[in-house]
């Protein structure tokens, strides 16, 4: 069975939030409640950033990670990461397989295409080709360009076809391109999630939920974005860096979680989340050791 569905459904409006202070807004970052219009992005940076804290509680925020154990980004457990998100994603442990993977699966985003499904119709699968075109110009992508930025935000394949699946598989033989894949996923999707992750005092376990839930969500603000999922959860719970109970936190994030995936598509697959992520928890496992033996789809994983 190929992924239920796209990143997100449409682009991130910044909006103001209680606990911006500690948000990291992807430049790119999408969100189906955003109000701007294809090409929007959150900040005019470069790189996601801690919006509204000072250079000095950004460098505590550093140094208190700097002295955390290194959880989902130790490689193993990175690894791992991947081969759950995979298992939702493309029903498969062969993450790094998915390089040259595309289609359109007809959930109203365009072509959805790479290890962590970037799509034509949200904006991160034309950020990916625009920087990826700035170190090397001469890419078999970047005659797309003008049609990528034409069918952002809808799920068009105007200017796309016929031609552009074939290069984008043709593109993902080139080591260099491989790499500017893992970078985009590692940029808005993974880096940021696990940094949060440890800054609202999760483990392992946890760090994976929050980078799961963005890839899904999307880093938006809005109900059904990561960060408003966040938020809302924060409402209910205290996460334990705020003294909280780390399972009670967790078990309400999932809650809250399937509840936004249920009202994105009633009749949505959610055993990412029901059979895999919950059962992790249920079990106790928050340090997400292996061996492990999850469920998605109806489809048994196991990592030994």
């Amino acid at each position: 069975m190929k992924r239920a569905g796209c990143l997100v459904l449409s682009f991130l409006a910044v909006a103001p939030v209680a606990t911006a202070a500690v948000f990291f807004l992807s430049p790119d970052g999408k969100n189906d409640d955003a109000s701007g219009g294809p090409g929007t992005s959150a900040t005019a940076s470069a790189q996601p950033g801690q919006v509204g804290k000072s250079a000095a509680e950004r460098k505590a925020d550093d140094e208190l990670i700097a002295d955390l154990p290194p959880g989902l980004a130790a490689p193993a457990k990175k690894e791992l990461a991947q081969q759950i998100v995979a298992s939702a994603e493309n029903s498969t442990l062969d993450w790094r397989g998915q390089y040259g993977y595309i289609e359109d699966i007809g959930d109203g985003q365009g072509y959805t295409a790479g290890i962590i499904g970037f799509c034509t119709g949200t904006h991160d699968l034309l950020t990916l080709v625009e920087r990826y075109t700035e170190a090397h110009p001469d890419n078999g992508l970047a005659r797309y360009l003008p049609a990528l930025r034409k069918v952002d935000g809808s799920d068009s394949h105007e200017g796309l076809d016929p031609g552009f699946t074939e290069a984008w598989k043709a593109e993902a033989k080139v080591a260099a391109f491989r790499r500017a894949e893992d970078e985009e996923r590692d940029r808005v999707y993974f880096d940021p999630a696990v940094r949060l992750a440890k800054l609202d005092g999760l483990g392992t376990l946890g760090q994976f939920v929050y980078y799961d839930a963005m890839v899904f969500h999307g880093p938006g603000t809005g109900p059904t974005g990561f960060y408003g999922l966040r938020e809302a959860a924060i409402k209910e719970a205290d996460t334990p860096s705020q003294g909280g109970g780390e399972k009670a936190y967790l078990d309400i994030f999932l809650d809250l979680r399937r509840k936004a995936m249920k009202e994105r598509k009633q009749d949505i697959d959610t055993s990412r989340v029901d059979t895999a992520q919950r059962q992790f928890l249920y079990d106790g496992n928050l340090s997400l050791k292996t061996p492990l033996t999850w469920q998605v789809y109806g489809e048994t994983f196991r990592v030994p």
